[in-house]
C-alpha cells in the first residue's frame, strides 16, 4: 500500500504515467555485482526468530489508533468551523487514520486462517467507513511476483522516475479525487453490476484492485468474489445511509463535503508516501530479486515526518521486498541486524534514504531530465499491463 501498505481503489481508466531513466542502471549494477556476497538465505538467518507476529502488538495499535482517530473525527466536525482546534484534529485524525488504514497491507501478507476476527474488526472499524475493505487489496500479492514486480502488470508501480515529469504532475494531481472514485465504485458501479452480468465482468477486472497503475487489469480472484459482495453490499449501505441523513437534512452538505474533506487528506498521505517507496526507474522488463530490493527504498532518517508517513513499517519497503511476511513491528530490529550482519557490498544497502525528501527528489531530478521520446511510460500505456 508497495508497502503501499494501504494503497487506494483505482478506476483503471483514470489518466496517469510517469518515470525517468536516472541511476537505477547504477544501482542495478552495483546489486548485481553483490549478489554473490550474501545469499539470501544468510541474510534470512540473521532475523530467522523475527518472523512470529504479536497478536496483541497488532490488536492494541489498532483499536487504539482507530479510537483516537473517531474521537478526533467528532472534535472535528464539533469544532468552530476554521479553528485551531478543528484544524489540529483534522490534522491528528488524518494521520492515525492513515495508520490503522496502513494494516491493510499487513493483513492481505497474512495466512487466511490467521488473525481472522482482527481482519473483520479492521473492516468495521475503518474499511467499511473508509471505503476500502481489505479484500480489494487482495492484488497486493502480484506486487511481490518476481515476474510482474515493475513490469506493466505490476499494479502498484510506475515508472515515473523514467518518464517525462509530467507523468509524475498527473499522478500527484490526482490525490484530492481519491474518495470520488471510490463513492462512484461502491456506490454505484457495485450495485448497478450486480444487476448486468457484462458490467460485472468489467468492475471485477477494471475497478476491483487498489492499484496506482491504471492500466492494470487483472480480473478479480473468483474464490474472494463472495467476499467481495458482502463488503460491497456492506459500503453501499453505509453510502445508502449517509444519502439518507443528507436527505432528511439530518446532517448537511456541508458536513459531508468535511468528510470528504478528511478521507481525500487521509488518502492523499498514502498517495504521496508512495513516491519514496520504490525508485521507479525501470523500463518494464523483468527484474532479479537483488533489482527489486535495489529499487525499493529504505527511509532510514528519524524524524517527525518519518514517523507520521512511514507507520506500521512502511519506512522499511526494501526489507518487506526481501521479506514479506516479516510483522511490522520487528522490522525496525530486523534492518539494525541487517545492516550490521551484511556484508558491506550487500545489495540492501543500496536501498537506504536519509528521508523521504532525499528519495522524492532523487526521482525528481530523474524525470526532469527524460525527454518524452524516452519515456518508459510507453510499455504501460501500449497496454502490456493486462495479464
Amino acid at each position: 500500500m508497495q508497502r503501499v501498505s494501504f494503497s487506494v481503489l483505482r478506476f483503471s481508466c483514470t489518466a496517469v504515467s510517469a518515470t525517468a531513466s536516472f541511476d537505477v542502471s547504477e544501482a542495478v549494477t552495483t546489486s548485481q555485482q553483490a549478489s554473490d556476497s550474501a545469499s539470501p538465505d544468510e541474510a534470512r538467518a540473521l532475523i530467522a526468530d523475527l518472523f512470529r507476529r504479536s497478536a496483541t502488538i497488532y490488536w492494541v495499535d489498532m483499536l487504539l489508533s482507530s479510537g483516537a482517530a473517531w474521537a478526533l473525527t467528532v472534535l472535528y466536525f464539533a469544532a468552530p468551523a476554521w479553528s485551531l482546534v478543528q484544524i489540529a484534529a483534522f490534522v491528528v485524525a488524518a494521520v492515525l487514520f492513515f495508520r490503522v488504514g496502513t494494516f491493510i497491507h499487513e493483513i492481505v501478507h497474512m495466512p487466511s486462517t490467521q488473525m481472522v476476527w482482527f481482519k473483520r474488526a479492521w473492516n468495521v472499524l475503518v474499511g467499511i467507513p473508509l471505503l476500502m475493505p481489505w479484500i480489494v487489496y487482495r492484488n497486493h500479492t502480484g506486487h511481490h511476483n518476481h515476474t510482474r514486480f515493475g513490469t506493466p502488470a505490476d499494479g502498484e508501480y510506475l515508472p515515473l522516475a523514467s518518464s517525462p515529469l509530467i507523468e509524475t504532475l498527473k499522478y500527484m494531481v490526482q490525490a484530492p479525487l481519491l474518495p470520488l472514485f471510490m463513492l462512484v465504485r461502491f456506490g454505484v458501479l457495485g450495485p448497478l453490476s450486480w444487476l448486468h452480468s457484462g458490467l460485472r465482468e468489467w468492475v471485477l477486472t477494471r475497478a476491483s484492485a487498489a492499484v496506482s497503475n491504471p492500466y492494470y487489469t487483472r480480473r478479480f480472484p473468483e474464490r474472494d468474489e463472495q467476499h467481495l459482495l458482502i463488503v460491497e453490499a456492506l459500503c453501499f449501505g453505509y453510502l445508502a445511509v449517509i444519502a439518507g441523513l443528507l436527505w432528511q437534512e439530518v446532517i448537511s452538505p456541508w458536513h459531508f463535503l468535511m468528510g470528504y474533506s478528511l478521507l481525500a487528506f487521509t488518502l492523499g498521505l498514502n498517495w504521496f508516501r508512495n513516491l519514496a517507496a520504490h525508485r521507479y526507474g525501470n523500463d518494464g522488463s523483468r527484474m532479479t530479486m537483488d533489482e527489486q530490493v535495489a529499487d525499493s527504498i529504505n527511509i532510514t532518517g528519524q524524524t517527525w515526518l518519518t514517523v507520521a508517513l512511514f507507520p506500521v513499517g512502511l519506512r522499511y519497503h526494501a526489507l518487506h521486498h526481501m521479506f514479506p511476511a516479516l510483522p511490522y513491528h520487528q522490522m525496525g530490529e530486523a534492518h539494525r541486524r541487517l545492516m550490521a550482519g551484511l556484508p558491506a557490498d550487500a545489495p540492501y544497502r543500496v536501498a537506504n534514504r536519509d528521508s523521504f525528501f532525499a528519495a522524492v527528489a532523487q526521482l525528481w531530478r530523474s524525470a526532469s531530465n527524460t525527454s518524452p521520446e524516452h519515456s518508459s511510460m510507453r510499455a504501460w500505456s501500449q497496454g502490456a499491463g493486462r495479464s
